[in-house]
């Protein structure tokens, strides 16, 4: 009788209603438990390394997971679904890309490559970071920004090769240009990364002067990023193929800028809203104003403060806000008038006389003479 699959949720450990990030971050660490190179010799282990990627290989998939949601196992089987992994290679095959996130490049912890030839393979080039500052401004109506970036690129003089021009790499005697080693330990085998070529499969006699037999050398480049209107700190931007030069003829890596944004004297910002504290006196707290606000907009507004406006109270003027990111939707947020009231500690005779006058009238009591303006109001 055929064992009864386990439920692929229960195999990641992770609820029906986890995210995407907590599938994807529950299998990397299963990965990174059960990875036959650190279990050597270990076929329970095997087994479990291969239960997990085959939940994975499900639950990553939102049309496939949709699926065994509603049917279970039975929804994913067949063509479209999963048929499981047959040895420990398929699944490197599969998941080439989060094993290089794990352990580096080919899915082993030295970063060796487990198939045949891995060593000889073209390799996607590191990605890299770069921090940005920028003013708050900038960040309200977007920029262009010229960064300088040191980053390895490929060699022009040997075209990446690292031999020197007329002659080429020859294979590894070593490891027979496969970039790996078997070493016997018992019953049980497993492969290494090849001592001598760093498993690259190759050998190279005569280096390349400009690389030194690398393949890459390192140099600055200028690039222009663009900043879209709206960003925020902690916010990323990619630039695709701006990262290091990969490796036998792979792609680049991509290059993330991470933006902090710089504060402003006069605003401050919750999301897309614009937060402008506004300072104003006792009588144009009652009596009403107009002030001008230049919130980045082709003219400064004009705002009306309306008599009687209260300590803490919030005025919105709706649409004069940043502009949203594509992602947040269409339009602009607000801008978000913010009253505080200035109370005078000292007043002249004449101002203190009409003050009284003004208390008296709306009945309102006030101590007598003291020795200041808030001993004299507030006792």
């Amino acid at each position: 009788m055929a064992q009864q699959k386990r439920d692929y949720y229960d195999i990641l450990g992770v609820a029906k209603t986890a995210a995407a990030d907590d599938i994807k971050r529950a299998y990397r660490k299963l990965a990174l438990q059960y990875h036959p190179d650190k279990n050597p010799g270990d076929t329970s282990a095997e087994d479990k390394f291969k239960e997990a990627a085959e939940a994975y290989e499900i639950l990553s998939d939102s049309d496939k997971r949709r699926r065994y949601d509603q049917f279970g196992h039975a929804g994913v089987q067949g063509p479209g679904g999963a048929g499981g992994f047959n040895n420990v290679d398929d699944i490197f095959e599969h998941f080439g890309s989060i094993f290089e996130d794990i352990f580096g490049f080919g899915g082993m912890p030295g970063g060796a490559g487990r198939r045949r030839g891995g060593g000889n393979r073209a390799r996607r080039g590191a990605d890299l970071r770069y921090d940005l500052q920028i003013s708050f401004k900038e960040s309200v109506l977007g920029t262009e920004k010229k960064i300088e970036i040191p980053r390895r690129s490929q060699c022009t003089s040997c075209e990446g090769t690292g031999a020197a021009k007329g002659t080429k790499p020859v294979a590894c005697n070593t490891c027979r240009g496969q970039g790996q080693v078997v070493i016997q330990q018992g019953f049980f085998s497993y492969a290494s990364t090849c001592p001598d070529c760093s498993g690259s499969g190759k050998r190279i006699a005569t280096p390349c002067g400009d690389c030194r037999g690398t393949g890459h050398i390192t140099k600055t480049s200028t690039i222009t990023v663009k900043i879209p209107s709206g960003i925020d700190s902690g916010m990323r931007l990619r630039v695709t193929g701006e990262g290091e030069a990969g490796a036998n003829g792979g792609p680049s890596g991509d290059l993330y800028v991470f933006i902090d944004v710089a504060e402003d004297s006069r605003f401050k910002r919750e999301e897309f809203d614009l937060i402008f504290p506004l300072k104003l006196g006792v009588a144009q707290a009652i009596l009403g104003t107009e002030i001008v606000v230049d919130c980045f907009e082709d003219e400064p507004r004009k705002i009306d403060i309306p008599a009687g406006v209260q300590p803490n109270q919030r005025l919105v003027i709706q649409g004069a806000g940043i502009p949203k990111l594509e992602k947040y939707g269409r339009g602009k947020g607000d801008l978000i008038i913010e009253i505080s009231v200035e109370i005078p500690t000292k007043l002249t005779k004449d101002a203190e006389d009409h003050l009284r006058a003004f208390a008296e009238k709306h009945g309102e009591a006030v101590k007598g003479q003291g020795s200041g303006f808030f001993d004299r109001i507030f006792g």
